[in-house]
């Protein structure tokens, strides 16, 4: 890929300028990302482990509401045969002349109504008023154990949805943390005055081109790899090509597995978003110069703007079907 004659005597200065302006700095351990990633999966087997149990807990409470409808319809049956008892002892005595009260419970045509004010012994002795008693005190016993549990299915209901809704969202921070470009990528080597060193195309093209790379684009492909980013790549360029591919300080990351192709979209764009903003992000310590990607060019001294050789319409002069990566 050409560089830009503007660009390329921006970069000389740059080039010439940047060794008296950095200084020698000690590089930081690097944080292992292997133990945030074990942090995250802790906390999805948490939350997942937590929505079971609220699904356990909404599965026996509805267990228990279907059993307890069960015992209250066969009180209720049992009540309504006890009913046609009352009413028709309530009859007979009616018509017998006695007890003037069941002219009360003939109207009202339901027992327990009347129960509430008048003797039930009176009707049918201690024993059979006291079983009417025993089903109208169970009925109402079960039926507020009914609206009990109706709040205890409708808490464990609110408190499952809860545990999906952090479980959810836990797996996905898993999915993102095993996305490419997490992590922290080994520096590449500098002077001892902080400076890049001069390299020559000198290491056998990793991308199996046949040409070569400069040990420091050889170093940026390895992190690249180890951190995720195995799609097809291509480095070496012959000479009429121009730019730095023929120097052995550039590398073309596809940003479709299967290769350059269109414009990338859905994941491919995703992968090659990651892959720009790693080596962003890694640029200090691996020696990147610049980065092209989607029609957008970045440099340490300006950071990300529009790429002027963009807007052709054509993915590869674009750089919408591959990531370019030029090296100091």
């Amino acid at each position: 890929m050409n560089t830009h004659p503007l660009r390329r005597r921006v970069f000389t200065v740059l080039a010439l300028a940047l060794p008296m302006l950095i200084l020698p700095l000690a590089s930081p351990a690097a944080a292992d990302p292997e133990d945030d990633s074990h942090k995250i999966e802790e906390e999805l087997e948490k939350a997942i482990e937590e929505y079971d149990a609220a699904k356990t807990k909404l599965k026996k409470a509805e267990d228990n509401q279907e059993d307890l409808k069960k015992k209250i319809s066969e009180t209720t049956d049992s009540l309504d045969d006890l009913g046609e008892e009352v009413n028709d002892f309530a009859k007979a005595a009616y018509l017998n002349g006695g007890l003037p009260q069941a002219t009360a419970l003939i109207a009202s045509g339901s027992p327990q109504s009347t129960i509430d004010g008048m003797s039930t012994v009176a009707y049918l002795g201690d024993q059979s008023g006291e079983q009417l008693q025993n089903y109208v005190d169970a009925l109402a016993e079960l039926k507020g154990n009914e609206d009990a549990l109706a709040e205890e299915v409708k808490a464990a209901e609110s408190a499952m949805k809860k545990k999906k809704k952090a479980k959810n969202a836990a797996k996905r921070d898993v999915e993102e943390a095993q996305q490419p470009g997490n992590g922290n990528a080994d520096p590449a080597p500098r002077n001892p005055d902080g400076s890049w060193p001069q390299e020559g195309c000198s290491v056998n093209d990793p991308s199996g081109t046949g040409g070569c790379v400069s040990p420091r684009m050889n170093h940026f492909y390895e992190q690249a790899q180890a951190e995720g980013f195995t799609r097809y790549t291509s480095c070496y360029r012959s000479a009429e090509d121009g730019g730095e591919h023929p120097r052995g300080r550039a590398c073309d990351f596809a940003a479709s597995s299967g290769g350059f192709g269109g414009a990338a979209g859905g994941e491919d764009k995703t992968y090659g978003d990651n892959l720009a903003k790693w080596a962003e992000a890694n640029a200090d310590s691996l020696g990147v110069m610049y980065i092209i990607w989607y029609n957008q060019f970045w440099d340490p001294a300006n950071g990300w703007g529009p790429y002027s050789g963009g807007g052709t319409g054509d993915p590869s002069s674009d750089h919408t079907n591959h990531v370019h990566i030029s090296m100091f």
